[in-house]
């Protein structure tokens, strides 16, 4: 058999010769731990990786310097040697009063912005007082019903010295328009406040169910949105494209990716539909991604994300502007990775996870609280979470140079096989049709599936070890201190609409709200109506039926 000048290459000869004369020899004697090891992802780990799995060639192309295209080494130039991320931890339980002091307190402690969790009914557009909303307000985040709850939630906080996240989906116009009100309350001009919206519905229909709205009309407020924005507030961010929940739903990472990136693809087309400019609104785009435990892949997930995305941007939509081609993007730990058993083991997990965060790049990070498999967090494990953030940026030294892992023979390996599997993914989706097409056909919410099952199966089975659930159990210690919201929360916030209803102008709310629907039965910009009604005190509730009276409601298909 000749042999190729290729595999006459010395480095892959003297490879070849460890492989065959040291590496195999031993294993024959001592097996390895496994017969395969592979990425929490299910991707297979060779034994080793060397330059061959680094084209130095490609360096320009593949990686390039920190703040150019295609920004692989980081978006800034300087990265965290010029500032750290933004510590924003997400919160939010009960009554916007009580939200409010634990804003105020995590302030205090260091925290650099704000994160606000809502409760299920606002999330799906119901009111405290609506009787699906029985038993759910204030559970998993705040309530709130009308301006008046949003005043209080920001009482005291200056919204021109804080940049805040709302994690908030199908009525996420509502919510940002009642942020510019208690701005416009607080004498702050909207140009000037700053955050995130996350406002994606596409992966709500895919991995996490709190929609309202079919998809069409959906989108239609999402680029209402945009445009809104672009003009009148120039530094929020106007969505917050969000894998993070299709990692939460057992995807690999590689889905992680391509689902979120092919998302982002649908929303830049339907705002290129609607007559936006590429170059008007794509800066204003960022992204949510998933911190889970397998260190390396999560680094090399970023990184291959930022690398895509720009080459997306720049190459499918043209962009012209640098800061159109920049995936910024903010990352909360993974919830799914917390265990009920041992609730200590969790701040081992989290380190782990922001540690990933970091290396990877992020601009803004939530690490999840030790006891959160078990219920809301409370105040000290907050702290302690809060504290691990911080203890990563000034003590663990992985912050004073910048892409520390870069070059790294697995990471860069692993960095091209997830940008490849996820593009492959975006080629399926753009074959299907379009990411809309594709969720109405169920395919990703069959791959999260099917990955998901795969997982499970693993654990269940010993061959991926979860400490103190499959391996390592110990009797258990009394169950710590936990944050339960009881009864008395649902009865306070309800008689609180109660009130606002008996005080705001009628008149003025049944105007409002008959200008949105007629608004909405047309093709105009939603937003300055739902503003209107929002000043007026109109509820969530009232503005979604309103809308809901004009688009309908989805109906799930049901994906086996």
């Amino acid at each position: 058999m000749q042999t190729s000048d290729h595999d006459r290459d010395p480095l892959r000869e003297s490879l070849r010769d460890w492989e065959e004369k040291v590496y195999q020899p031993t294993v024959a004697k001592s097996p390895e731990r496994a017969p395969e090891f592979t990425t929490l992802s299910s991707a297979p780990v060779r034994p080793l990786y060397t330059p061959l799995d680094a084209d130095p060639a490609r360096y320009d192309e593949r990686l390039g310097y920190p703040g150019v295209y295609p920004f692989t080494r980081g978006i800034q130039p300087t990265m965290y040697r010029g500032r750290f991320w933004t510590m924003r931890q997400y919160a939010g339980f009960g009554t916007a009063r009580e939200s409010n002091e634990r804003y105020r307190y995590l302030l205090t402690q260091g925290q650099t912005g704000l994160s606000v969790a809502f409760d299920l009914p606002t999330q799906i557009g119901y009111d405290s007082d609506d009787p699906l909303a029985d038993g759910e307000v204030g559970k998993v985040g705040v309530a709130i019903d009308t301006l008046a709850d949003m005043e209080t939630l920001f009482s005291g906080i200056p919204l021109d010295k804080v940049s805040t996240s709302m994690t908030i989906n199908a009525p996420a116009s509502i919510l940002l328009a009642m942020y510019i009100a208690v701005a416009e309350k607080q004498k702050v001009d909207r140009s000037a406040i700053s955050g995130t919206v996350q406002n994606d519905i596409l992966k709500e229909y895919m991995a996490r169910g709190t929609y309202i709205f079919p998809p069409k009309p959906s989108m239609r407020l999402i680029t209402d949105l945009f445009r809104y924005c672009a003009r009148e507030v120039p530094k929020w961010n106007t969505i917050s494209i969000s894998g993070y929940h299709v990692r939460e739903a057992g995807s690999t990472a590689a889905q992680e990716v391509g689902f979120t990136l092919a998302d982002g693809i649908a929303y830049v087309q339907a705002a290129l539909t609607a007559g936006l400019d590429i170059d008007e609104f794509a800066g204003q785009l960022s992204f949510f991604f998933n911190a889970h435990n397998d260190l390396l892949e999560e680094v090399a997930k970023y990184r291959a994300a930022r690398r895509l995305w720009a080459r997306i941007m720049n190459a499918r939509f043209k962009a012209k502007k640098p800061k159109s081609m920049m995936l910024r993007f903010h990352t909360q730990t993974a919830g799914s990775a917390l265990t009920a058993q041992q609730v200590d083991n969790n701040i081992v997990r989290v380190t782990i996870q922001a540690l990933a965060a970091v290396l990877g790049g992020t601009q803004s990070l939530h690490t999840n609280s030790r006891d959160e498999a078990l219920a809301l967090p409370t105040e000290s494990s907050v702290r302690v979470a809060l504290r691990t953030q911080q203890i990563v940026a000034h003590e663990s030294g992985v912050t004073s140079t910048i892409d520390p892992l870069a070059g790294s023979y697995y990471v860069e390996a692993l960095t091209d096989r997830i940008e490849r599997e996820a593009e492959e993914y975006i080629t399926r989706i753009d074959e299907m049709g379009g990411m809309i097409a594709a969720i109405e056909a169920g395919y990703p919410q069959s791959e999260i599936q099917r990955s998901a099952y795969e997982y499970m199966k693993d654990v269940e089975a010993g061959r991926r070890i979860v400490v103190g659930v499959n391996a390592f159990r110990a009797e258990e210690d009394a169950p710590p201190e936990l944050l339960t919201v009881d009864r008395t929360i649902q009865d306070a916030q309800v008689a609180s609409v109660a009130q606002v209803r008996t005080q705001r102008s009628a008149a003025d709310v049944t105007a409002k709200l008959a200008a949105l629907r007629s608004a909405a039965a047309g093709t105009g910009n939603l937003m300055p109506f739902i503003l209107d009604a929002v000043r007026v005190y109109a509820s969530v509730g009232e503005i979604t039926n309103t809308l809901r009276s004009v688009f309908g409601e989805y109906q799930e298909r049901v994906v086996l």
